[in-house]
C-alpha cells in the first residue's frame, strides 16, 4: 500500500451534514461537483471545493478521479469471514443453513494457517467492493481470530472481529464449555483490542448456542471490558424464536434472553432483528443498542422483511447498518445490499431514499459500532477510508446516470445497477490499498 505525507483527492465529492432520517434527505448530503479531499497523516485535513483547495495548499500533489464519486468507504455491520467459501449454497433456511453448511465450514478454522489464508481472502473481497470496515464474527477457534486480525493489522483496516461463543447446540468441535469460552476470549481482548485499528466484538453467536452460564460470562467480559462491542443474533426467523422460547421459559421474548445477562446497551449489534414485538422495540431503543439490517440474507434463507421505518422512526429511533452477513447474505456488494434493502422496504409500503441507503452503508453502520466520530464521512479529522466510484463503470449505468437528473437519481441508480466494477479505487487509513485492474 502506498502513502504520502500529504496529498489530495479531485473528483466528485459526496458526505453528510446531517442524518437523513432526522432531516430531509437531499438536504443532509454535502456534494461538490469539483471537490478535493485532503489527506494527511492517515486521516482527512479538508473537504471542500477544488478551487479553494489549491489556494489553502500551494503545490498539493493530486490524484485526480474526474467524474468520479469520492466517499467514505463503506461499513458492514455484521458478516462471517469463515463461511465466506459457502456463499450461494443452494436451498435451505436458517436452522438447516447452519447445520447444513455454516457448522461444517466452521470446523475447519481450527488449522491456522487455513484461516489465515481465508481471512485474506475475505480482506481482499472487501476492498474490491469498497468496505474499509466490518463487524466480523469469526469461529470458535482463538486461531481463527489471531488469523484475521493479523491480516487485518498487517493492511492497516479498521475492523471489528470477535471468537464465536457455544457451548450448546453445535458440533463437538464447534462447542466449549463455558469457562473455556471466558478464558480465552479474555486473552484474546488483552491480545488484539484496541491494536493499530483493531476493535474486538464480544460475541456469542446466538441464544440458542449459548447456555445461560455462557451468556452470564459473556456479560461480565464486556462489563470489564466496556469499550469493546458486543455482537449477536436476534429474531432472524419464526423457528429460531420458538427455539430460544423453549431453552430460555423465563424470559419475556428473545431480547429478554440478553438483557437478564448484560448484553444490551451502547456497542450492542444485533443482527437482523426481524420479528420483534413492539415491546423489544421500545427496549432497543431505550438501551441504545443498535441493529443490522441484512437484507440480501433474509431474502436468500427467506428469513423475512426487515421492518425499516419502525426501526428508523423520529421518535424513537434505533442505530441502523446495512451488512452482508456473508455466507447467508450473497453478496459482499453494498450496492446489492442497499437494492435488496430498498426492495424489502418496497414490500414493507416504504421508499429507501437513497441518501438514507447511503448513510445506512456507512456514517449509519460506524454508528451502531460505535466509530461515527471516525469513521463513515467525509469530514475533517475523520479517518481517511475512502471509496472511488467510477458512475458509469457499465454501459447501462452510464446511459442512466446521463439521464439523471439530480444527485438523488444518480445515486439511486449506482445503489440498483452497480456491482463491484464500480469500484475504481480504495484508501485504507490514507494508503491506496485498491485499484480495480483495468483502472
Amino acid at each position: 500500500m502506498e502513502r504520502a505525507d500529504r496529498f489530495g483527492i479531485r473528483g466528485q465529492t459526496l458526505a453528510f451534514r446531517a442524518d437523513p432520517f432526522e432531516v430531509a434527505p437531499d438536504a443532509a448530503m454535502s456534494f461538490e461537483s469539483d471537490g478535493i479531499v485532503v489527506v494527511h497523516g492517515g486521516c482527512i485535513e479538508y473537504v471542500g471545493p477544488a478551487a479553494a483547495a489549491l489556494v489553502r495548499y500551494p503545490g498539493l500533489r493530486i490524484e485526480s478521479y474526474p467524474g468520479d464519486l469520492i466517499m467514505a468507504g463503506f461499513v458492514d455491520t455484521h458478516v462471517h469471514y469463515p463461511q465466506t467459501g459457502i456463499i450461494a449454497s443452494y436451498g435451505a433456511q436458517l436452522i438447516d443453513w447452519l447445520n447444513r453448511y455454516t457448522f461444517p465450514a466452521e470446523l475447519a478454522f481450527a488449522d491456522a494457517r487455513l484461516a489465515r489464508t481465508r481471512a485474506d481472502f475475505f480482506l481482499d473481497e472487501c476492498l474490491r467492493n469498497g468496505v474499509t470496515t466490518a463487524s466480523v464474527y469469526c469461529t470458535v477457534h482463538p486461531q481463527s481470530v489471531d488469523a484475521f486480525f493479523e491480516a487485518a493489522d498487517a493492511r492497516g483496516f479498521r475492523m471489528a472481529a470477535g471468537k464465536v461463543l457455544m457451548d450448546r447446540n453445535a458440533p463437538a468441535g464447534l462447542t466449549e464449555t463455558a469457562e473455556r469460552g471466558y478464558d480465552e476470549t479474555k486473552d484474546l481482548i488483552a491480545r488484539w483490542h484496541g491494536k493499530g485499528r483493531l476493535t474486538y466484538a464480544i460475541t456469542p453467536r446466538f441464544a440458542p448456542t449459548s447456555s445461560p452460564e455462557q451468556l452470564a460470562a459473556a456479560g461480565a467480559l464486556w462489563r470489564m471490558h466496556p469499550d469493546c462491542l458486543m455482537q449477536t443474533h436476534l429474531s432472524e426467523s419464526p423457528a429460531e424464536i420458538a427455539w430460544v422460547r423453549s431453552l430460555f421459559p423465563e424470559a419475556p421474548d428473545y431480547l429478554g434472553v440478553y438483557e437478564r445477562h448484560g448484553l444490551v446497551g451502547p456497542g450492542a449489534n444485533f443482527g437482523h432483528a426481524i420479528h420483534l414485538g413492539e415491546p423489544e422495540i421500545a427496549r432497543l431503543f431505550e438501551s441504545g443498542s443498535g441493529v443490522s439490517h441484512c437484507p440480501t440474507s433474509n431474502l436468500f434463507i427467506g428469513s423475512g422483511l426487515f421492518d425499516m421505518a419502525r426501526m428508523t422512526d423520529r421518535a424513537r429511533a434505533i442505530p441502523v447498518g446495512l451488512a452482508s452477513d456473508v455466507g447467508g447474505g450473497s453478496s459482499f456488494s453494498m450496492f446489492a445490499t442497499m437494492r435488496a434493502a430498498y426492495e424489502i422496504a418496497q414490500l414493507r409500503g416504504v421508499s429507501l431514499h437513497p441518501a438514507r441507503a447511503y448513510y445506512l452503508a456507512t456514517l449509519g453502520g460506524a454508528k451502531v459500532l460505535r466509530l461515527d466520530d471516525r469513521i463513515g464521512n467525509l469530514a475533517p479529522g475523520y479517518e481517511a477510508d475512502i471509496v472511488i466510484i467510477d458512475l458509469k463503470s457499465r454501459p447501462l449505468l452510464a446511459d442512466r446516470v446521463e439521464r439523471a437528473g439530480d444527485l438523488s437519481e444518480v445515486l439511486f441508480a449506482e445503489m440498483i445497477l452497480a456491482d463491484d466494477r464500480a469500484i475504481r479505487a480504495v484508501f485504507v487509513g490514507g494508503r491506496r490499498a485498491y485499484v480495480r485492474d483495468d483502472a
